[in-house]
């Protein structure tokens, strides 16, 4: 069975992100979304009040399970019977524990939606999504407060054309693509208008390794690299981008704190997040 194991706070971003994953879940013929709730003890800031004395975890636990309750009753219609539905509720805390549900659950993909602030440009690169996609092997798709599900048809990948048979994600990527039958675009941008050393080579090895899928190569100049990323989705009617969390690499400048807008990555289109092989 193919599972997408959806975290959630009950918020209107991430009964969002459930939607999506539902559509998901529908177009790529996976069987079961699995919403997933970790609550954790409210902070005591009285020190007098002994914390354990004032916390019903029991109580903690039925909040949390009866709200998983009313969103699976809520969201369960849009499966048109072709899904199942399961809830899971745990004390935690999310980025830590999210490899062992995962791996409990038989998790394919993490569909979540970003928090962190009222609004997209408020979250910080600690919210929530940014920090799971970070801890878990999963591929994770984090989908934008105002998004709206449709087929994957055009993907674009982001790369750095560095050492690309060693970081590239190739199997991970040939699941998307082959469940959904997306064209894959990949994209350079030069934010210091200097090539890339040995690209033509890594471009080679590129299309070798997804020859079959025909992948176009694009490279466009802008001192922004989200803001490239951005125009390059817009322009080219992108439904979602792939991009490789790495220390310091591309998916940290997508949510880098600026002193002009606080998200980089502004648009209504989701980010895939897949690690590197191995």
């Amino acid at each position: 069975m193919k599972n997408i194991l959806v975290p959630t706070d009950f918020s209107a971003v991430s009964n969002n992100a459930a939607v999506y994953a539902i559509e998901l879940a529908k177009s790529i013929n996976y069987q079961k979304i699995i919403f997933y709730n970790v609550y954790q003890a409210p902070v005591i800031t009285e020190p007098a009040i002994p914390a354990m004395q004032v916390i019903d975890f029991d109580a903690l636990k039925k909040i949390s399970d009866s709200c998983l309750k009313k969103l699976k009753d809520e969201k369960s219609h849009l499966g048109d019977g072709k899904v199942a539905f399961e809830c899971i509720s745990e004390f935690g805390v999310l980025d830590a524990g999210i490899t062992d549900v995962c791996e409990r659950s038989n998790a394919d993909i993490i569909v979540m939606g970003i928090s962190g602030g009222n609004n997209i440009e408020e979250v910080l690169i600690g919210s929530s999504a940014t920090s799971v996609a970070h801890h878990t092997k999963i591929p994770v798709i984090i989908v934008p407060p105002h998004a709206v599900f449709r087929p994957i048809k055009q993907v674009v990948m982001a790369c750095d054309f560095k050492k690309v048979e060693r970081n590239t994600p190739v199997e991970a990527i040939k699941k998307l693509l082959d469940s959904t039958g997306a064209h894959l675009s990949i994209l350079h941008v030069d934010e210091h208008k200097k090539e890339p050393a040995d690209v033509n080579n890594q471009k080679d090895i590129l299309n070798e390794l997804f020859v079959q899928y025909h992948p176009e190569f694009f490279f466009t100049q802008n001192e922004d690299f989200a803001e490239g990323i951005n125009d390059f989705a817009d322009a080219h009617q992108i439904d979602i981008v792939i991009t490789i969390p790495k220390k310091h690499g591309l998916f940290d400048r997508l949510f880098r704190r600026s002193h002009t807008k606080h998200l980089a990555f502004h648009t209504s289109i989701p980010l895939m997040c897949i690690h590197e092989e191995g």
